[in-house]
């Protein structure tokens, strides 16, 4: 899990390792969010997280 900003970043580092991992990414910014904001980021992504866990 990172934030869309990370998304290039994490598709050249899959790509060099020949790895492709599970992800899902959450709007960014985080760091200046309050703690009701990021619950709210973890609530609406707990599901796609949960989902790739079991596939």
């Amino acid at each position: 899990m990172a934030s869309t900003e990370f998304t290039e970043a994490a598709s050249a580092q899959s790509a060099a390792l020949g790895f492709a991992p599970a992800r899902v990414f959450v709007p960014h910014p985080i760091q200046d969010r309050t703690d009701a904001e990021v619950q709210a980021l973890a609530d609406a992504a707990v599901d796609e997280i949960l989902g790739k866990l079991v596939d």
